[in-house]
């Protein structure tokens, strides 16, 4: 049997993909405009909460009335059907041809979710876009930051990857190697689940998503450099499944709050350089 993903023709007549929601009966007429990027999706975050409150009202044995009192969420509308009808996600999304989905929709248990992901997700190459450089620091546009110094950049649905950022392996690296948890295991947000090695020398690095490895990049295990040498590309550390994406997001720092965040991080190392060993260049001076 042939499993290698490759495009299928999921789209209408007009040329438009049909919305995840629409797929699973929740909605009659749905197209999605953002190639299936749900996490950044409005309609899909606002349907998400009130399936999310209809539920809690129905363990409550509270009475739902009006159209926003019978959504559903679309796993919950798609695990009521047979099992030989229920589409994995991949399929919905015009990645593969129909496969049925044996996990109950939780992809994080699902082996061909990972091995999709592994042979054709992980090894694409994540080119930065329009960065921008704050102190002598580059800092790409569309990536999260962690105030420990992690990125994340949102790849699919609630698959992401993790690296270091460009402050923190410029000033501790480069770096011999690179630990991440291994595949199946579960990494916190603000738990120091990486471990960066220098000589002797150990960093703990703190994860800023929750959820479940799906992906590490071997190559920081034998040799940790590439994490300060292209930190936002080459030099991910792992890809992780997040079981909350939404509220981990919530906790971090994009655009602009990025930028005045990692200005604060480098005035701070100037004032502490200053006290210890004096000014540095009458300019003021990079460090990066």
């Amino acid at each position: 049997m042939d499993m290698a993903p490759h495009q299928v023709n999921r789209r209408s007549p007009g040329g438009r993909s049909p919305c995840i929601w629409m797929q699973g009966g929740v909605v009659s007429r749905k197209f999605c405009k953002t190639n299936y990027a749900c996490i950044s999706c409005k309609f899909d975050k606002a349907l998400g909460k009130a399936a999310d409150r209809n539920r809690s009202g129905m363990q409550e044995g509270m009475g739902l009335t009006g159209k926003r009192g019978k959504i559903v969420s679309w796993k919950d509308k798609l695990r009521a059907r047979p099992l030989s009808r229920r589409p994995c996600i991949h399929h919905m999304k015009g990645r593969i041809e129909f496969r049925a989905c044996h996990h109950d929709y939780h992809c994080e248990n699902c082996g061909f979710d990972q091995f999709y992901n592994d042979q054709f997700a992980v090894h694409t190459v994540v080119k930065p876009i329009d960065p921008m450089e704050v102190k002598g620091f580059m800092v790409p546009q569309g990536y999260y930051f962690h105030p420990g110094h992690t990125w994340v950049k949102v790849e699919d649905g609630a698959r992401v990857r993790v690296g270091i950022d460009a402050f923190a392996s410029g000033l501790l690296g480069p770096f011999d190697r690179i630990r991440s948890p291994l595949l199946g295991r579960e990494v916190r947000q603000d738990r120091p689940d990486i471990v960066a090695s220098r000589g002797k020398l150990e960093a703990n690095i703190l994860s800023p998503v929750s959820g479940i490895v799906v992906a590490v990049n071997p190559r920081l295990w034998e040799d940790g450099s590439q994490a300060s040498s292209d930190p936002y590309s080459e030099g991910w550390v792992m890809s992780v499944h997040s079981t909350d994406l939404r509220h981990d997001l919530k906790k971090l720092m994009i655009h602009r709050e990025t930028e005045v965040f990692m200005e604060t991080e480098v005035n701070d190392l100037y004032q502490l350089i200053e006290e210890v060993a004096g000014p540095l260049a009458a300019d003021g001076g990079d460090l990066g």
